[in-house]
């Protein structure tokens, strides 16, 4: 049951997610216009020029960036126990050109940084896998990327070397990314299998990415990173053995990645498609088998578990409009799908995919906004199942998650997202820790997003 301060959470969460839709909905696009191009009602962020900062830094090639995303969530019914959340992420970014800066063309230098802040949902209320905020992290400030670029033969071909943060250029779908879950960020697999859950928000590692474009609608991505950015054994939490993200780990094994994409030519409705796949060189657990042969769960087991040298995994990325307006240009309809796959014996998920459709401008007069419903399915592998069976454990198997949300663009620097999720069979079906004899029940997760550029 809810407590009584969960109750005015609850309220809170439900007028929030009401007025704010509301609001958004019937704010006047007019209202956004202004005489002034610096206009807090026009411009693309909210503080401006900082007091005239942002210009001179400009002038010299240096780009200076902050946003913050707060996410009010809450668990309505099912799950662990009922309740809400709030919790955010501030971003600080410095990005120099340094053609513009002084005079080396076709070199970036980047540094970010993240604020994390606040409660997560997902552990202490859901216990799923498919967690309800992709901003969902251990609270602290720590670095996020530090990088250079250096780009050739006239920007068809660059190289990226330093701290980086896989999520921001691999297995990405633009339509995807649109929605609140974690899944429709950085995947399932990658997030349970690899080490830490990979170089990704707000992890990263070391490595060098190389990118290619042979012609103007193919790209080739490919790199090499330390796979494990904390360091530490497979069950370590990364984020407490790096707090800040500053440990630069290079002791471990090698996370090989590379990625095709494919664009259509502009006589088709844009369409974008990847295929991919990584390698980690490193150690990983067999899901059910000791050494001895015997099942772990076994009482004469050894308790030592086979360990398998590398693991691997394949993905294809799919984004495409497949109608658009005759009467309006900005209202589109685009699907999108990411599916993956990897071996059964080292990794607990072995199959995932998340797909759905997306609408831009989907009310007139709201150009700027987004509206999507996206479908996840999760798949517990076939070994990690059977360790299940072996150990009398309720045997688990998928879990599904089907997500409405809808982006309001209220001014250019400010946009508000309330977001209802509902999820099937949580943990793959796993036990209710309040009740035993039953699995925990299918949840319903709604609240609001909003995002601010300063």
């Amino acid at each position: 049951m809810w407590s009584s301060g969960n109750n005015r959470i609850r309220g809170g969460l439900s007028l929030l997610v009401a007025g704010a839709t509301l609001g958004a909905l019937g704010t006047n696009p007019a209202f956004a216009q202004s005489t002034s191009s610096d206009s807090i009602w026009s411009r693309s962020n909210l503080l401006g020029d900082m007091g005239g900062l942002r210009s001179p830094l400009g002038d010299h090639g240096i780009t200076l960036d902050f946003n913050d995303s707060e996410n009010l969530l809450g668990n309505v019914s099912g799950g662990v126990k009922r309740g809400a959340t709030l919790q955010g992420v501030t971003t600080g970014s410095l990005e120099v050109d340094t053609g513009q800066a002084f005079g080396l063309e076709g070199g970036r230098f980047h540094v970010s940084a993240l604020q994390i802040h606040g409660q997560q949902l997902s552990p202490s209320y859901l216990d799923n896998l498919q967690t309800a905020n992709g901003n969902e992290a251990r609270d602290g400030t720590r670095l996020w990327e530090l990088w250079y670029d250096q780009a050739f033969f006239n920007g068809k071909a660059d190289i990226k070397l330093g701290e980086q943060s896989l999520d921001n250029e691999f297995i990405v779908s633009p339509n995807s990314s649109l929605f609140v879950n974690t899944m429709a960020g950085w995947p399932m697999i990658p997030s349970v299998d690899l080490y830490g859950g990979a170089p990704a928000y707000p992890l990263s590692s070391l490595g060098v990415r190389l990118q290619v474009k042979p012609t103007d609608n193919q790209s080739i991505l490919a790199g090499v990173f330390d796979d494990n950015p904390g360091g530490g054994a497979f069950s370590d939490d990364a984020q407490m053995l790096d707090n800040h993200g500053t440990n630069f780990n290079m002791n471990t094994g090698a996370l090989w990645i590379a990625e095709y994409q494919y664009s259509l030519p502009g006589n088709f409705p844009p369409g974008t498609y990847k295929l991919g796949g990584w390698y980690d060189s490193g150690y990983y657990r067999d899901q059910r088998y000791g050494t001895d042969g015997l099942s772990l769960s076994n009482a004469r087991s050894n308790g030592n578990a086979i360990m398998h040298r590398g693991n691997y995994g394949i993905y294809i990325v799919v984004d495409q409009m497949v109608w658009k307006s005759q009467s309006d240009s900005a209202r589109t309809l685009n699907l999108f799908g990411r599916v993956m796959g990897a071996p059964d014996a080292q990794n607990e998920i072995d199959f995932s995919f998340n797909g759905g459709v997306t609408m831009t401008a989907p009310l007139p007069g709201r150009d700027d906004d987004q509206a999507g419903i996206d479908f996840g399915l999760a798949r517990v592998s076939s070994r990690a199942a059977a360790l299940d069976r072996d150990s009398g454990l309720p045997v688990r198997g998928t879990e599904e998650l089907l997500e409405f949300t809808y982006n309001a663009q209220v001014m250019p620097w400010l946009m508000v997202q309330p977001d209802l999720q509902y999820i099937v069979s949580p943990g793959a079906g796993i036990q209710d820790p309040n009740d035993p004899s039953r699995k925990l029940r299918n949840e319903l997760v709604i609240g609001l997003r909003e995002v601010t550029a300063f």
